[in-house]
């Protein structure tokens, strides 16, 4: 505790060195609202000449510094908004407090906002991708993660730097399994984003299980009045899936109402080829070959809530509210195994046939309160509530046949499965603007998660339809979790350097039981997580930044879960009750020239590193996909990025990395060592056509070679995207075109092969398509959207 207190002091001393002068000040509309990017530039008192200037953050407060003693002129302006000037006689530091900007009253009026090309930002401890009104935003929220720098969209698994982040959606978490959140950001229109940012190094205000962070920034609407969009989609793979939404939105001097709704209906296919060899002593006893096709088939409702009341200039209170529904899950499954003997001769073949039907939802609900003080400090609270509720039935039969037809026989079962999940938590935050260059934050949360899971599974007679129930597959499994959180987080800027530095303390409490098994695990565990981030200019225009942090994942509640379930009568995934959480450290130098070139250097080691490998059992010819941990797993690569604008209406965005991934297995008693080299390259190119740029044009295109994910080794993949935008009706309307996995190319294979383990998988996905998209606003459609909007609430790690 001395060490803690200590820390804060020298947080707090280090803050009297600042020495240039500066001006401040925050903006805000009518309604005593935050307008962030507007400009601050700073004239002569002549008003003849630009000394410098600045533009407001997210809390609309701006800052000019490396000022002399003397007469000046700070002018403030947005678009959409009348400008202000104001003298000031500059003879110390000074605040000059709250500048209120009116609306322009020409903004009653259509205003033409051309599409642009996205921008590359990058910063010690992120990239920022600015990709506001540019092709991208007419797709769905995915669409444009699998065209922003760094990001790998593999199969529905989204991955940066061979890891899975935490998405944060304008600060909120959104707390989802991959295919859940994978579902619903394909479902989400990404026409109101305006940013994505990739937080490498998080600071101590993010939850220590963040990880690295994909930061999603919706616009803010700063217009008064009523406006809203609708729009729909077609999109045709193998089978065509359709989309549509509303949204609408209302703003007062007191209020801000927001309200969207999406459906989606998809259909997606997909093909397996699965190859086992089973072995005993290393010597091959059989090899098993499966051809799998699969059809899933969703009904996607997607509604999101935001209400913010704005008591008085320094009270705001907000109710936001997400719901995700899915009345119709299901997919059809089809798979013909051969079996053949040592001398390659069939011995048997079975067909399996697996249909499985869920129906799930999950309700998010926030409840924040602002308090901004006198001296810039803001109070906040808040407060989340979900609810998730999973159920699934599935059947499964399957007939074997083999070379004298007496012995063919056939086997049938069913499973029902439920899973409920309640998440409360509760956060308290203190931000304090200590001066002009530097800020402090500190926070506590507590969260409590209470899951309820179950699995009843009948053995089904093929002969008479009688069901028995198999009490070694059934099971029930309660799980609790709490924890409780401590932040102090500090940032600092000089004349050429910048610091950023916080410790976050979390403390576990975790409680698992079966009563059917009568298995009990618990963990009781106390981690505390720096962060640490320093930049120095060095040059005009060249920087170098050092990095460093600590964060934990905990294990998914169905990872968990101590049970069996069948895909087929010999391929099982289950449960791991016993998984620890992962200790991550990632360290990171780089330099930054002329805005356009990055080079940067990391190094990464995990402990208990979570993942999910194929084990064989070859006694009995089972293939079981079960959550492990790795022990130690270290990771060190190279990255070089550059952002570069040809010209006007062409501009160019590269980004290579080349690392390594090393780490050692215990299998049976014995150490093996995996160790592969990989690259990971990415181009995108933008293009603005037409005299008015109504026309925008991106094409993405990122190649993976050969990497390793946990014991298994993938092969190379070329993603591709080509999307096109075009405004119609007056700016109102757009017309968008997107073609996916231009050179058929994103099918994978992976095979993980060691000890006496040796399986392969070939992943032929649905990947390949187009999508026709048309959208059109009405109502006040003054400005670009800037879109208040708050979504995604916290869902912690559910399954499935």
């Amino acid at each position: 505790m001395n060490r803690f207190n200590l820390f804060i002091v020298f947080c707090l001393s280090i803050t009297s060195y600042a020495q240039d002068l500066t001006i401040s000040g925050t903006v805000v509309d009518d309604a005593n609202q935050p307008i962030p990017y507007a400009n601050a530039v700073l004239y002569t008192s002549d008003d003849s000449k630009v000394i410098n200037g600045s533009s407001t953050n997210d809390e609309g407060q701006f800052s000019i510094g490396n000022l002399a003693l003397g007469e000046y002129v700070v002018k403030l302006s947005f678009i959409g908004f009348e400008s202000v000037s104001t003298p000031i006689s500059l003879t110390k530091t000074t605040d000059v407090g709250v500048i209120i900007l009116k609306i322009a009253s020409e903004t009653l009026g259509e205003v033409t906002v051309n599409s642009k090309k996205p921008k590359f930002t990058k910063q010690a401890d992120r990239m920022i991708f600015n990709v506001a009104n540019t092709a991208l935003v007419e797709g769905s929220m995915l669409d444009v993660l699998k065209s922003t720098p760094g990001v790998l969209v593999l199969d529905d698994n989204i991955m940066v730097k061979n890891s899975s982040p935490t998405v944060y959606i304008n600060d909120r978490k959104v707390n989802l399994s991959a295919s859940e959140l994978a579902m619903l950001l394909d479902a989400s229109s990404a026409n109101s984003i305006q940013k994505i940012e990739v937080i490498t190094s998080p600071s101590a205000i993010y939850d220590a299980s963040s990880g690295i962070v994909l930061k999603i920034v919706m616009t803010k609407n700063l217009i008064m009045g009523y406006r809203g969009s609708v729009l729909a989609k077609y999109t045709q793979g193998v089978y065509p899936r359709y989309d549509g939404g509303l949204s609408q939105f209302y703003k007062t001097n007191k209020i801000n109402l927001n309200l969207n709704y999406s459906y989606k209906h998809s259909k997606v296919n997909r093909n397996n080829l699965d190859e086992i060899n089973y072995q005993e002593n290393n010597i091959a006893t059989e090899f098993w070959r499966t051809d799998l096709d699969r059809n899933t088939t969703t009904k996607t409702h997607n509604a999101n809530l935001n209400f913010d009341y704005y008591i008085n200039d320094n009270n705001t209170l907000s109710l936001s509210s997400n719901v995700l529904y899915l009345p119709f899950y299901n997919y059809k499954t089809k798979g013909n195994t051969f079996v053949k003997d040592l001398q390659g001769v069939d011995d048997y073949n079975f067909n399996s046939f697996n249909f499985s039907e869920d129906k799930k939802h999950n309700i998010g609900t926030d409840l924040d309160y602002k308090h901004s003080f006198k001296n810039g400090a803001q109070f906040l609270v808040n407060t989340h509530y979900t609810t998730y509720d999973y159920n699934r039935g599935q059947a499964v039969n399957s007939d074997y046949f083999f070379q004298n037809s007496a012995s063919n026989f056939s086997t049938g079962f069913n499973t029902v499965n439920n899973q409920s999940t309640d998440i409360f938590s509760v956060k308290l935050d203190y931000q304090l603007p200590i001066n002009d260059t530097s800020n402090l934050a500190l926070g506590i949360k507590t969260s409590n998660i209470n899951t309820d899971s179950d699995v009843v599974q009948f053995d089904v007679d093929q002969s008479t339809g009688s069901q028995t129930i198999n009490n070694a597959n059934t099971d029930v499994f309660n799980y609790d979790e709490s924890v409780f959180a401590g932040y102090i987080n500090y940032d600092k800027s000089w004349d050429k350097w910048s610091v950023v530095v916080g410790l976050r303390l979390e403390q576990t409490n975790i409680d698992g039981f079966s009563p059917v098994s009568n298995l009990n695990t618990g963990q009781d565990y106390l981690d505390w997580f720096p962060t640490f981030n320093v930049t120095w200019q060095a040059f005009e225009k060249a920087n170098l930044y050092v990095g460093f942090n600590k964060y934990i994942e905990r294990p998914d509640y169905t990872d968990l879960n101590p049970f069996n379930f069948f895909l087929n009568d010999n391929i099982i995934v289950t449960g791991n009750p016993n998984l620890k959480p992962s200790i991550t450290t990632y360290s990171t130098i780089g330099t930054s020239i002329n805005d356009s070139f990055t080079i940067e250097a990391y190094y990464k080691t995990v402990s208990n590193q979570i993942n999910e490998l194929p084990i064989q059992d070859n006694a009995n010819n089972f293939l079981i996909y079960s959550q492990s941990n790795i022990k130690n797993v270290r990771e060190y690569g190279l990255d070089f990025l550059t952002d570069l604008y040809i010209s006007n209406k062409y501009s160019v965005f590269f980004l290579t990395s080349f690392f390594n991934h090393d780490f050692d297995i215990n299998f049976n008693n014995q150490s093996y060592n995996f160790n592969q080299w990989s690259n990971f390259s990415q181009i995108s190119s933008s293009f603005n056509m037409l005299k008015d740029n109504s026309l925008a044009v991106n094409l993405t295109v990122a190649y993976t070679s050969k990497f390793l994910q946990g014991t298994i080794l993938g092969e190379s993949i070329l993603n591709s995207n080509l999307s096109l935008s075009k405004k119609v009706l007056n700016n109102k309307g757009v017309v968008s075109l997107m073609f996916a996995d231009l050179f058929n190319q994103q099918d994978f294979g992976a095979r993980s092969k060691f000890a006496n383990q040796n399986n392969y998988s070939y992943h032929n996905i649905d990947s390949r398509y187009f999508k026709l998209g048309f959208s059109y606003k009405f109502g006040n459609t003054t400005l670009q959207t800037n879109e208040r909007t708050k979504s995604l609430k916290e869902r912690e790690r559910l399954g499935m």
